[in-house]
Formats: C-alpha cells, structure tokens, sequence
C-alpha cells in the first residue's frame, strides 16, 4: 500500500520578516565585519540590532557586559526620546571576556526612544536573539526624514554580495 508524503507544514514568516525591512551598514566606522542591521517598520520606528556577521554573534564570544554610559556626561539610559542621535552616535559598548570591545552606532538619525535595558542584565539574548528580544535601541527619524534615512544602508539583497565578496576575500587570501 502506497503512503503519500505529508505535506510540508507551510512557513509562517516571523514577526520581524513580516512587518519590518532590513536594513544593514557595513563595517560601522571603517571597523571589519563590525555590521549592523536596522530594522525598519512601516510607521518609520527604526530597531537597531546586531547583523548576522558582527564578530560579537560570529565568533562565540562571551560578552562581559554591556554599558549605554558613552561618557561621562552622557548615558543613552538618561532622557530617552530626548536625545537626538547622528548615523554616527554611538548607542552602547559591548565589553567581552577576551578584552575586545565594541561600540554599537545609531546608523539612523532620529530621537532615541528606547534602549533594551534587558540585555545589562541578561547579555547573552543580545547574542541569543539579536533581531527580537537582544536588540539595541529604537530610534524614531524625523518625519521628513524618514524616506531618505535608508540612504547609504545597504538591502538585505546587497548585503548578501558584500558577504560573499568577504568570503572569497578570505578564500582568496588563504
């Protein structure tokens, strides 16, 4: 007796995949494979977070702690939807166990409006689920400014080649 196949249970896009586009800037501040993505939704409310290739998701590093404290005089804890950030503000420091450092960056200009306070206490979801529960921060750009904030950010299509040129680099070098 023949047994027909099951049909395969259909793919339900995330949340993240269905309501927001990605976005990515490529080594942020001339710094390797520090990547970022930026998740846009359609109200224009930006969700920065860790790309796929920042070496902090890569390499199994243990991440010691996470600051917002940028300086003395400024803490990204501190006046949320009051600060208004550059592409280039930096947003928070991860430190990891090995000594490295890294500063993640707006990417996008607009009002700060949320930082994930969850990920100083629990840093690990930063690495576990970096596009949900580990994002960074949520920026809100001006309004008119929100059509052109994508300007120098990268598709999810165009990001893709960037990596594939990364990997025949190293390829190539090897």
């Amino acid at each position: 007796m023949a047994t027909e196949p099951e049909a395969a249970e259909p793919v339900v896009p995330s949340l993240v995949d269905r309501y927001f586009t990605r976005w990515y800037k490529p080594d942020v501040k001339g710094k390797f494979c520090e990547d970022h993505c930026i998740l846009q939704h359609s109200n224009r409310i930006c969700v920065i977070t860790l790309a796929e290739s920042h070496p902090v998701l890569q390499s199994g590093k243990t991440i010691k702690s996470i600051s917002y404290q940028i300086s003395t005089n400024c803490s990204r804890l501190q006046n949320k939807g009051a600060q208004f950030l550059t592409e280039l503000a930096p947003l928070c420091k991860i430190y990891c166990s090995d000594g490295e450092e890294y500063t993640v960056s707006s990417c996008v200009r607009g009002r700060l409006m949320e930082v994930n306070e969850n990920i100083l206490h629990k840093p690990s979801i930063l690495q576990e689920k970096p596009s949900t529960e580990g994002y960074i921060a949520v920026v809100l750009p001006k309004f008119e400014e929100s059509k052109s904030i994508t300007e120098g950010l990268l598709t999810q299509k165009q990001y893709e080649e960037v990596m594939v040129k990364r990997i025949n680099a190293t390829t190539a070098t090897s």
